[in-house]
């Protein structure tokens, strides 16, 4: 045992050794292309390639190390093959380091040299991608090796370029299948570096959908919580809710890491029941990082979120959480909302007022974060200060607004109506600006018994011939508002003379 114990250490270190090779070849080249005179766009144009060989060789370099035994005889035909290839660089960039015509005679370089060369670094890179795509050991790497393996990607990917690398090398789909069932302890790395990818590279924001990384960061954010919204739906199955839940089916009958068995994949869940608390939260946090960026900017990562119970997973945790995990959510739900601003099927489908996971977004982010705080200064004694809150609420609950019937109804849970009609009663400004409030929540919540209870409609018809002298333009608002109190309120006469006849 002892001497194939040191066998194996011989053939590991020969092994290492050969790929120590091309990579200080690269090294040079990189290096040399950085001192070039002449062809620099040529250099530095292969000096982007050998940097992505580099990676993938120093990939190859720590994989090897890691692995207990490998059959290397492929490694090392590839290895030898590419540091012919990189010599070659080499030999072409170190030609062009000095400029001057008698240079450009002797050397004779064109740029057909460089494409020769480009050609080969290339094949190169294909050679190393279709190694590491079938290196893997039979059992799959251990926890520690995916977190280094993580965190060394998230070190590499630290601008644009390099994560584009990263998704064409298809890391992608391995991402993802890492992150649908593994420890915790890695599944939260591996969320860092999903956020840290869909932050610099629109390209690699999209390919993360389209390989569903929204289906297991909301699984794993939704933990703990209960997402059952059936009691609030209609008990008619549809077809449309068929293929959803024939979706949600095959969804969990997906094994993310191809060879892993069904007993590794509930060991990992059986793992997670059993984290600290700590550790859950850390986990839920760094997924509401992840579909904070990747929703930024992106219509089609945004409806993909929406229509999973993304949205509604994000309002039950705005409404109970607090800290790091309650602000990503947050702005997760803000990026999603400015995307809906400029697209209006988005704004359709995901902010309907009858399906559940919109409605309870809208309720929190209102109810937590926008009405309340607003309501709270409509009674500020500064009275530009109420005023200015009035104009604000004015906005959410005009018509022109798709779910002004919503925030009017918030706005008078939340006691504003009192304070709404002592501002009516100061000068001017507060006394136009709240009344156009006033009529925004009579045509939309036209028979509250907040309104009855405080004779809005007498307020209105009080103010109104005044008001409409100084604003001609809100004769037809008024009137409307006054109208619509009428229908509902009880002692009012339906057929009184209208002030605007």
């Amino acid at each position: 045992m002892a001497v194939a114990a040191t066998v194996s250490s011989r053939e590991e270190e020969k092994t290492l050794q050969e790929l120590t090779i091309p990579i200080l070849l690269a090294d040079r080249v990189i290096n040399s292309a950085q001192e070039a005179e002449s062809f620099k766009q040529d250099c530095s144009d292969l000096a982007k390639q050998v940097e992505r060989l580099s990676q993938l060789l120093r990939s190859t370099v720590r994989l090897v190390s890691t692995t207990p035994s490998i059959y290397d005889r492929p490694l090392l035909l590839i290895a030898s093959d590419i540091s012919k290839n990189l010599d070659r660089a080499l030999t072409l960039v170190r030609k062009c380091k000095h400029s001057g015509v008698l240079r450009h005679v002797f050397s004779i370089i064109s740029t057909a040299d460089f494409r020769k060369v480009s050609n080969l670094l290339e094949s190169s890179i294909g050679d190393m991608k279709w190694l590491l795509s079938i290196f893997e050991s039979d059992g799959g790497p251990s926890p520690e090796a995916q977190i280094a393996a993580a965190n060394a990607l998230f070190n590499i990917a630290t601008d644009q370029e390099r994560v584009r690398l990263i998704v064409v090398c298809l890391g992608v789909p391995i991402i993802v299948g890492v992150l649908g069932d593994s420890p915790m302890k890695v599944q939260i790395v591996v969320a860092n570096l999903v956020a840290s990818m869909a932050e610099l590279d629109p390209f690699a924001q999209e390919e993360f959908m389209r390989e569903t990384v929204n289906r297991p960061l909301v699984s794993l954010l939704s933990i703990d919580l209960d997402l059952d919204v059936a009691k609030n739906q209609s008990a008619k199955t549809s077809i449309h809710s068929l293929v959803q839940m024939n979706k949600e089916l095959s969804y969990n009958n997906i094994r993310y890491n191809n060879g892993h068995s069904s007993d590794g994949n509930s060991h990992h869940r059986k793992e997670r029941e059993m984290e600290i608390p700590e550790v859950r939260l850390k986990l839920k946090v760094s997924c509401a990082l992840a579909l904070w960026k990747l929703s930024k900017g992106s219509v089609s990562n945004s409806r993909k979120i929406t229509e999973t119970k993304g949205l509604l997973c994000l309002a039950k945790i705005i409404e109970h959480e607090k800290g790091e995990l309650q602000l990503n959510c947050l702005m997760t739900v803000s990026e999603i909302v400015a995307v809906a601003e400029s697209n209006d099927d988005l704004r359709r489908a995901a902010f309907k007022t009858n399906w559940p996971p919109a409605k309870a977004v809208l309720n929190q982010l209102l109810r937590t974060r926008i009405i309340a705080p607003l309501v709270a200064q409509l009674g500020n004694r500064n009275v530009d200060v109420a005023t200015e809150v009035a104009i604000s609420l004015g906005k959410f609950v005009s018509p022109d607004n798709f779910n002004c019937s919503q925030h009017s109804k918030a706005i008078i849970e939340f006691d504003g109506v009192q304070p709404l009609m002592k501002l009516i009663r100061n000068g001017d400004r507060a006394r136009m600006h709240g009344l156009v409030l006033l009529c925004y929540l009579a045509l939309n919540s036209g028979n509250s018994k907040a309104l009855e209870q405080v004779r809005a409609l007498n307020a209105l018809e009080g103010a109104a011939r005044p008001v409409i002298a100084q604003h001609p333009e809100l004769r037809d608002l008024l009137a409307k508002a006054i109208h619509h109190l009428t229908l509902y309120q009880a002692g009012a006469h339906p057929h009184r003379q209208s002030f605007a006849s």
